[in-house]
């Protein structure tokens, strides 16, 4: 189908009136994301005198009216475009339709935990060639790269996550002002830890679905939201403009990359609707309906034989439908093509399943388009596919205008078309800043663990112990090892080494050993899985040679995303304290080096369960089950539902230089909820259970869900030295219903606690939320009987709990 008459007329007219003929520029003559062939940048489309360098005049596209809504002018912008020029713009990198004014767009960027150079659109600039310099105003070398998101979870701090979303967003502002990158990032991973041996932990906030949950909104509200600006035009969030754009990924059941020849571009995730809503879909939801994420990225995994990126009623069903998304649905790159070539499923065609993913919901394709052959970007599946669809009749030239709808409704809120005058003036000098370094450090002291610590021999004091011997293999750890995966060139890059160097002299003939080991990338990322939990057997042999030799007990510090067996080291005495750094980005050798040296008391907690080896015989990892399987001798899944052999370290342990305490007045709390009309929920119970309350439980989806427990925690610092502890409350259900969690977070709060003083923390808590369970039919209902309030210390030393007795009133 041709553009509409009316708009032809149009162009015809503005044909005559300009006696410049019309470029037909191609993408590939585009080195930036908004630098015209002309060589100018410009930071909006609607730019007169850039349509002017066109031979177009601007005010014969309603498009540009700026005093239109968003939607009007988005109708009017594709109803200009053929069914080439449609089909040109369902991949990463869109051709736009040069005839009608719309430039090139480049979707992909990564902002993981930093402007990321991975994909097409962020450019930095070589230090070492000449000129060195990408087209643009000024040079960007680097970007604050933060430390990893599983290091960042582990502060269980939200403040942190936000502001770490609100500088990166910063930076990608400024980036796009400079022609050096685009709006849209695909961060952040929000994928569930199923398992230890999953190769891309690093990327995530860890195992707990209501973690990952808060954590995405927190750092979704970073990149997007615009002070002032909680609603749209008439109050259509649809329309709210953005900073920058999030994209939560990767959805939905995807946590195999590859393990024993299972890749995640064949693996069928075999998973029940417990599962799903339980575990699987929860962060997605928190992500879109309380984060307000304008994009979800579909993954490459089938679920229940579906490709994700082509199951209606995961994308237009669930996330368009039920969670109202206002924004578009992206594949993970190449998924397209793999459910065509490599999951073969249904012996699809391209044509045919490019169909059936945008008939599915998909808006974008991130595909191969950024990968060049002789000199020409490969194209990308859909647009390679669906006008070849189109004409078979397989797909709807009114489907591809909804996937460009959602495209286009995207970059209008984030001034792709007008600009947003508040960051027109970011450049270089946002880059890198003084206050992004430095919440770059802190961010990355907030997320170490101390595991260890016998007899206290950290911290160690810099004015007594005046030499340290350093050694293992991160001790001079090149970037990849600190910095982890999807990251850009850091600011600057400080070793641990570098980092005790600062406080100390470092010696191999000093009494105290600093070991630095752990594992990297070659043996976690993404596209390959852990064969097991341990460190590689040479460095447990130097572990072990350095403690013996050391006349004084050594410290060992572990940068891993996921969890290592080092039992050995727990056990031994002269290995006397242990510490998780992670993967701390650029700052993370001053920061391992600030805890070692006391001027920074650690307050991190574990956001994984550290197994011990031998989990990894107890189940296989493409078992998709939470709950133990008794008949195959399957332990069950992360802290909620493990029952197997005592575990290393549980989630949310982490020691402290000092000692915390918990007291709270409560002893315990009724709440009475209306069952409406009567209508309860019928639950499992074990088995030993005789009688069964007449109410067993309330479906929470036909529920007001008002009723709340309010209560506080008393934090007590009992020891000499302030610092920062996580409180960490789980809500554990009923004793007698079967199957349920054994416990499951419902809050947390990160508190600064003075030395021998009292905080004071407050709690309310949704009685839906926080008590609610999901039943095997997959309905989530607040169970009748006596719950529990559970709060635990990071070292077991300390917890407090009272019940919460729940009726229903028929």
């Amino acid at each position: 189908m041709a553009a509409s008459p009316s708009h032809l007329l149009v162009v015809l007219a503005v044909l005559l009136l300009c006696s410049t003929a019309i470029p037909m520029a191609s993408s590939s003559t585009t080195t930036t994301v908004n630098v015209t062939s002309f060589g100018k940048a410009y930071t909006k489309v609607c730019d007169a005198d850039r349509f002017a360098e066109m031979g177009l005049n601007m005010s014969a596209f309603p498009y540009c009216d700026a005093s239109l809504p968003y939607a009007d002018r988005v109708r009017d912008l594709i109803g200009w475009m053929t069914v080439e020029e449609k089909v040109g713009n369902l991949g990463d990198i869109s051709h736009g339709a040069p005839r009608v004014g719309l430039p090139p767009y480049k979707w992909w960027s990564e902002a993981l935990h930093g402007i990321s150079s991975t994909g097409p659109t962020a450019l930095f600039d070589d230090l070492h060639s000449k000129p060195g310099n990408h087209s643009g105003r000024a040079t960007v070398n680097n970007a604050t790269v933060f430390a990893n998101v599983i290091n960042s979870a582990a502060s269980f701090n939200e403040t942190l996550w936000k502001s770490i979303g609100q500088a990166v967003s910063t930076e990608a502002r400024a980036m796009y002002n400079l022609g050096k990158g685009g709006l849209t990032y695909w961060s952040p991973n929000i994928n569930v830890v199923r398992d230890p041996r999953w190769g891309r932990a690093l990327e995530t906030p860890g195992e707990d679905p209501f973690v990952a949950g808060r954590y995405a909104v927190n750092f979704v509200r970073g990149m997007q939201d615009i002070p002032g600006h909680d609603t749209g035009s008439g109050g259509d969030p649809s329309t709210r403009p953005i900073k920058t754009s999030a994209c939560c990924k990767h959805y939905a059941a995807y946590d195999v990359d590859d393990w024993h020849n299972h890749t995640r571009f064949k693996f069928d995730a075999r998973v029940s609707e417990r599962d799903m809503a339980e575990t699987f879909l929860r962060p997605f939801e928190m992500c879109v309906r309380d984060g307000d994420a304008s994009s979800v990225m579909c993954s490459y995994n089938r679920v229940n034989g579906i490709p994700a990126c082509a199951d209606a009623r995961l994308l237009s069903g669930t996330i368009r439908g039920d969670w109202q998304l206002h924004g578009y649905i992206v594949s993970d790159c190449d998924a397209i093509r793999v459910m065509t070539d490599n999951a073969t499923w249904l012996n699809f065609t391209g044509a045919e399943s490019s169909a059936a993913s945008l008939r599915a919901g998909l808006d974008l394709d991130c595909a191969e388009s950024w990968i060049e052959e002789k000199g020409r970007p490969l194209r990308d599946f859909l647009s390679e596919y669906s006008k070849a669809a189109v004409a078979q009749g397989k797909l709807r030239e009114s489907d591809i205008d909804s996937a460009l709808r959602n495209q286009y409704m995207t970059l209008m809120r984030l001034g792709y078309f007008d600009n947003i005058p508040r960051y027109a003036s970011l450049n270089e000098t946002d880059i890198c800043t003084d206050k992004h370094r430095s919440l770059a450090h802190d961010g990355a002291r907030q997320g170490i663990v101390l595991l260890k610590n016998d007899g206290n021999l950290l911290p160690l004091d810099p004015e007594k112990i005046l030499a340290v011997a350093v050694h293992g293999p991160h001790a001079r750890a090149p970037e990849k090892v600190m910095d982890g995966d999807y990251t850009g060139p850091p600011c600057r890059y400080v070793t641990p080494r570098q980092g005790i160097s600062k406080h100390v002299k470092i010696s191999h003939r000093a009494n105290t050993t600093i070991y630095l080991g752990g594992i990297n990338l070659h043996i976690e990322r993404e596209g390959n899985d852990r064969e097991d939990l341990l460190l590689p057997k040479n460095q447990t042999e130097e572990i072990l040679h350095f403690a013996m030799a050391s006349p004084n007990p050594i410290i060992l510090v572990i940068l891993s995303g996921g969890g290592i067996d080092v039992s050995f080291a727990h056990k031994h005495p002269k290995i006397g304290a242990i510490l998780w750094a992670g993967y701390p980005g650029g700052e993370g050798g001053n920061a391992i080096a600030d805890v070692i040296f006391g001027r920074y008391n650690p307050g991190g907690r574990l956001p994984l369960t550290w197994f011990k080896n031998k989990y990894i015989q107890q189940i296989p990892m493409t078992s998709m089950e939470f709950r133990p399987v008794p008949e195959k001798g399957y332990p069950g899944r992360t802290y909620k539902f493990y029952d197997g052999p005592e575990v290393l370290y549980p989630f949310g342990y982490g020691l402290s230089y000092t000692k915390f305490l918990y007291e709270t007045s409560t002893d315990g709390t009724s709440v009475t909820l209306p069952a409406t009309g009567g209508h309860c929920k019928g639950l499992s119970y074990k088995p030993s259970v005789a009688t069964t309350p007449s109410c067993q439980a309330v479906d929470v989806a036909g529920h007001a869900c008002t009723e709340t427990v309010s209560f506080n925690i008393s934090v007590i610092n009992g020891g000499g030295r302030g610092g920062a502890h996580v409180v960490l409350l789980y809500t554990a259900p009923p004793p007698e219903v079967a199957q349920a969690p054994i416990k499951q977070v419902a809050a947390f709060r990160r508190v600064f606690v003075p030395a021998t003083s009292t905080a004071t923390v407050p709690f309310t808590l949704n009685v839906c939320k926080a008590f609610g369970i999901v039943e095997r039919t997959a309905y989530t209902v607040v169970p009748s009987g006596v719950s529990k309030v559970l709060v635990e210390n990071g070292d077991s030393s300390s917890s407090v709990s009272f019940p919460v007795k729940i009726d229903f009133s028929l």
